[in-house]
C-alpha cells in the first residue's frame, strides 16, 4: 500500500475507532490482546509508520539531540561522535550535526537554530562560549552538556579530560627517559586547555627543580592550523643556538606538523630530538615514527556527555564528568644522546 497511511485507515479497516486503533498501537493495556495483535498486523501490512511530528506534540519531545562539533574534519571529533551517536540510537534518540567552525558567534547561532528545530538537548564538543550557557539555561529551556569546554569559568554540566594530570604525565615521561630540555608549542587560540596542558608541563619541570626557558615556551596565538603551527614552532626551535632535546606538542596534529619540519630539515626523530602529542588520534598511529602521546577516551566521553543529556531530560542529578588520559609510547620519543643529570 501506498505511503502517508494514517490511524484513520487502520481504523477503517479493522472497523474499530481511531481511538482503539492508538491505544493498541501504545500497547495500552484496556484493548485485548487479540484485537491488539488483528490491529498491529494490519498496521504491518498497511505499511503504517508512526509519526514522530504527531507524538511530539503529545509528549513534547521529539527525541532529537543536537550535537555541535568544531568541524568534521578536526581528528578529535569522529569518535566522540561515535560515542554520543551509539548511545542515542540505544536509548532511541536521533541525532542533528552542526559544526561550529570554532567561532563563537557562529556556535550562538547553530545553537539558536537547534533551539527552533526543538532538539530535547544540545552536546557541544570544544565550546567558545561555555561560560555563557549557565546563565542561559532558563531561556533555552534544553539541557547543554559541554565536552572538553575551552572556555574558562564555572559550568553546570561538563564532560572533559584532565589535561593537567596528561601533560604531567607526559613530560614525566621525557624526563623519565633522561631529557632536560624539552619545550612546550601551545595553543593559545584554546585557552582552557591550553592553560591546563601548559600547567602540567611546568608543575612536571618544577618536580624536577627545572626551570622552563621562556626560548622554549612557544605560545603563538596568530596561527589556526594545528600543522603549521607544529611547523612554524619546530622551525623556530631548530634554529636556536642550544636546542632542546625533546618537544611536548599541545596535539598531535601539532606534533605531526613539527616531525614534518624536522624531518624536512634532516632532524631524525627521536635520535635528535622526541616527539610528544596529545590527543591519541588516529593519524599519531600511521605517521613514521608513530606518536608518543596522551590518548584522550573519546569515544567513551561522547557516551558519557549522552548519558548525561539521558538523565538531565529524565529529571535526574548529574555531576560533571573527569576522564584521565592514558600515555601510550610510540616510536617518536627515546633517550636523548647525551643524557643530561
Amino acid at each position: 500500500m501506498a505511503s502517508g497511511v494514517s490511524i484513520k485507515d487502520i481504523a477503517r479497516a479493522a472497523g474499530v475507532t481511531h481511538s482503539t486503533v492508538s491505544r493498541a498501537l501504545r500497547g495500552d493495556r484496556r484493548i485485548s490482546s487479540a484485537t491488539a495483535q488483528r490491529i498491529r498486523q494490519l498496521a504491518a501490512e498497511m505499511g503504517y509508520t508512526p509519526s514522530a511530528v504527531a507524538r511530539s506534540l503529545v509528549t513534547r519531545r521529539t527525541r532529537t539531540v543536537g550535537l555541535v562539533v568544531t568541524s568534521i574534519a578536526d581528528p578529535f571529533v569522529p569518535a566522540v561522535i561515535d560515542g554520543v551517536e551509539h548511545t542515542a540510537l540505544e536509548a532511541g534518540y536521533t541525532t542533528i550535526l552542526a559544526t561550529s567552525r570554532s567561532e563563537p558567534e557562529r556556535e550562538l547561532s547553530v545553537v539558536r537554530l537547534l533551539q527552533e528545530r526543538r532538539v530535547d538537548g544540545i552536546i557541544i564538543t570544544a565550546s567558545r562560549v561555555g561560560a555563557l550557557y549557565a546563565g542561559m539555561l532558563a531561556t533555552m529551556q534544553v539541557p547543554v552538556v559541554l565536552v572538553n569546554n575551552q572556555e574558562e569559568g564555572e559550568y553546570l554540566y561538563s564532560v572533559s579530560v584532565d589535561d593537567v594530570a596528561g601533560a604531567r604525565i607526559g613530560v614525566e615521561h621525557l624526563l623519565h627517559i633522561g631529557h632536560r630540555r624539552i619545550a612546550f608549542i601551545g595553543c593559545p587560540l584554546r585557552p582552557s586547555s591550553h592553560m591546563r596542558r601548559r600547567q602540567g608541563y611546568l608543575e612536571a619541570l618544577a618536580k624536577e627543580g627545572l626551570p622552563a626557558n621562556p626560548g622554549w615556551l612557544l605560545e603563538d596565538a596568530s596561527i589556526a592550523d594545528d600543522v603549521e603551527r607544529g611547523m612554524l614552532g619546530m622551525r623556530h626551535l631548530l634554529s636556536l643556538a642550544e636546542r632542546p632535546t625533546a618537544v611536548f606538542c599541545y596535539n598531535d596534529m601539532t606534533a605531526i606538523g613539527a616531525l614534518r619540519e624536522a624531518q624536512r630539515q634532516g632532524i631524525e626523530v627521536p635520535a635528535d630530538v622526541s616527539l610528544l602529542g596529545f590527543d591519541g588520534i588516529r593519524e599519531a598511529e600511521l605517521v613514521q615514527p608513530s606518536l608518543t602521546t596522551l590518548r584522550q577516551p573519546r569515544y567513551e566521553m561522547g557516551r558519557e556527555a549522552m548519558t548525561m543529556l539521558l538523565k538531565l531530560l529524565d529529571g535526574q542529578p548529574v555531576h560533571d564528568q573527569l576522564f584521565q588520559p592514558r600515555l601510550v609510547i610510540g616510536g617518536s620519543t627515546a633517550p636523548p644522546r647525551t643524557r643530561v643529570e
